[in-house]
């Protein structure tokens, strides 16, 4: 597990692993690059390993090489230039206009983040090739999730693949609105309740801009119904007003969340008076200015400062009832046991989409067993669906080779065919921002070495000659302060909630 040090995502995945009666053995080799996160994390583990009488051992490396030695699975959950280069993500596009809720898979803030990470899995993947065992699979759990797993399986030469739980949410959206319909028509007792597995999906794009194209409950085709089943459920229809505008204009659903699904088109942030008439601020997942960065901040925040009682607690028991939705260790049971899984996936496309790029990461279903991961074909998408995904493609073809060779050019030109700062930006914006993130980030963009002075001498010229774009002094339309950790203190279940999630978008209250 590389970028062990984070809480959420580490003792969850091992404790879903460790649920299998095969994988109870399992050693987890944890690797961070921050030796106190690395510690902490490594000490709940073994704590809680130790309090359900397991044989799994837990492992702690500095060193990245000697950590993968031997491996069957690699886990990356790797967040390169941590909060702080987050931070700059978020704060520096907001000078020129671009306001993100995550910033973490397109817009300015998720192409730097591709940049900064690439060059860090790449070296990740070296190391697969050359000390773990023959056919190693490796899993990313790192965002921007398509571009990095674009790079991995194309310039690492290792098989990854990408894994996230939108689907599951949103899956569970469509099931809540068809549990809620049912009711209605006299099709469900009112104390009834369905689960996920009761809806059969397909759903298929791209990570974070994937579409249900198939939903049906007892036979039931339920893609026409939905534009009107999530305009009138009483939460959905005032906190996922993006996904539901866009329902209603594509005639399909998104599986990403409101404040993500924001940031990825070109209609709804585009003008700050305009913005909080599509989010809700209930939540952060739901379209605040910068909203993941505050959520992690406090996270991180909490966690440090209320360490020593997560040490006192009980230990959780480790069972089948608590396991994640995580993909991640239902794959490797698949795979170890032979046991069916079916999910969905991040892959190479191969003509499985046939109206998307050959070459291009797609999610789409999949099921794996102690054959491998196999991947049905799934055909055309909606057109409009397609149109959307292929924009996103080709900036995302663009970042992946800026973050390969260092070509600032087309780093500029991936930034230019952005649709969320195409909305915003004209080009010389574009190209200043471009230059002053290099400049902000270069401690973590070993490819640009050279370009950063470079980017540098830019802004300075520009600056002297009166030249440089005017820049706005903004928060951002939506933009709510981050908490301190006295004040995170008066819900310290909150806080706790908060710190140890994997999937932060949960925070939000279910119906």
């Amino acid at each position: 597990m590389i970028g062990a040090g984070s809480i959420g995502f580490t003792r969850h995945l091992m404790t879903d692993i460790l649920t299998v009666p095969e994988l109870t053995d399992t050693v987890f080799a944890l690797m961070d690059i921050n030796a106190e996160n690395l510690r902490m994390v490594s000490a709940l583990c073994k704590r809680d390993i130790k309090a359900n009488h397991l044989a799994a051992k837990v492992e702690t490396y500095r060193d990245l090489r000697k950590a993968i030695a031997g491996a069957d699975y690699v886990i990356c959950m790797i967040r390169q230039g941590g909060l702080e280069a987050f931070e700059g993500d978020i704060d520096i596009p907001l000078k020129y206009g671009v306001d993100q809720c995550v910033g973490d898979t397109l817009a300015p803030g998720g192409i730097m983040y591709a940049q900064r990470t690439i060059p860090a899995l790449l070296e990740i993947c070296r190391h697969i090739r050359e000390v773990a065992k023959p056919g190693a699979l490796f899993f990313n759990y790192s965002n921007p999730m398509a571009m990095n797993t674009w790079a991995c399986n194309e310039y690492g030469m290792v098989p990854t693949i990408g894994l996230c739980h939108g689907v599951q949410g949103a899956h569970w959206q469509i099931t809540r609105c068809i549990e809620r319909w049912a009711k209605a028509q006299g099709l469900l007792e009112e104390d009834a309740t369905l689960h996920r597995r009761d809806v059969d999906v397909i759903a298929a794009g791209i990570n974070h801009q994937t579409w249900f194209i198939e939903a049906k409950w007892k036979g039931m085709d339920f893609i026409p119904l939905l534009p009107e089943l999530f305009a009138e459920h009483p939460q959905y229809s005032q906190t996922e007003k993006v996904r539901v505008d866009v329902l209603k204009r594509f005639g399909y659903y998104s599986t990403e969340s409101n404040g993500h699904l924001s940031e990825y088109l070109p209609w709804y942030r585009k003008r700050p008076s305009e913005i909080k008439k599509w989010i809700d601020l209930d939540n952060w997942i739901h379209g605040e200015t910068g909203g993941y960065l505050r959520v992690c901040t406090e996270g991180r925040n909490w966690f440090v400062t209320d360490f020593p009682n997560w040490m006192k607690e009980e230990p959780p028991v480790i069972s089948a009832e608590r396991r994640s939705e995580e993909h991640g260790s239902y794959i490797i049971e698949a795979l170890e046991t032979g046991r069916l899984y079916r999910g969905h996936f991040n892959v190479v496309n191969e003509g499985h989409i046939t109206n998307l790029p050959d070459g291009c990461v797609i999610e789409i279903p999949g099921y794996v067993d102690g054959n491998g991961i196999n991947m049905p074909v799934v055909g055309d998408l909606p057109l409009a669906c397609a149109a959307t995904c292929s924009a996103s493609i080709r900036v995302q073809e663009m970042s992946v080779e800026a973050a390969v060779t260092g070509d600032v050019q087309l780093l500029k030109q991936a930034m230019l065919h952005d649709p969320l700062t195409a909305a915003v930006c004209d080009s010389e914006e574009v190209w200043q921002m471009a230059d002053e993130m290099l400049v902000a980030q270069q401690r973590w963009l070993p490819q640009y070495a050279e370009e950063a002075p470079l980017a540098a001498a830019r802004l300075k010229a520009h600056e002297k000659e009166g030249t440089r774009v005017r820049l706005k002094t903004t928060r951002g339309a939506a933009r709510l302060k981050v908490r301190t950790v006295k004040e995170m203190g008066r819900d310290k279940a909150s806080a706790r909630a908060n710190a140890s999630a994997a999937d932060k978008g949960k925070m939000t209250k279910a119906v």
